[in-house]
């Protein structure tokens, strides 16, 4: 069982920076495709940012594109997601998830199988 656990949430200004972590806790030394979603309000979850399991590969939605950067420290177990220039619509609660059995390229929801509890980000004007 891998269990995605999410940190570094916070309220920041528009144009700010904010970097999440994700740690994988359970199967030490397996490596998946990680990837990072939000969600505002009942609005549905949205795909972020995706790392490949060795961190060669990653991917991002065109709305974080040149302002977020996805990576992995496989010494610590960790995936980050380093967010810059940030604005209001960025707004949301960022979750973090592991494609244990989906597909490497995958960005929607359902192609990953292992989800945290999510952190929240707030940006203000």
């Amino acid at each position: 069982q891998v269990q995605p656990i999410e940190s570094g949430g916070g309220s920041v200004k528009t144009g700010g920076s904010l970097t999440l972590s994700c740690a994988p806790s359970g199967r030490p030394g397996s490596r998946f495709t990680m990837g990072w979603f939000r969600q505002v309000g009942g609005k549905d979850r949205e795909f972020v940012a995706r790392i490949s399991w060795n961190g060669e590969r990653t991917y991002l939605a065109n709305s974080v594109k040149g302002r977020f950067s996805i990576f992995r420290d496989d010494d610590k177990n960790t995936v980050y997601l380093h967010m810059n220039s940030l604005k209001v619509e960025d707004t949301g609660i960022y979750y973090c998830a592991a494609a244990i059995n989906g597909p490497p390229g995958g960005t929607r929801v359902v192609d990953f199988d292992s989800w945290g509890r999510g952190t929240q980000v707030t940006v203000s004007s």
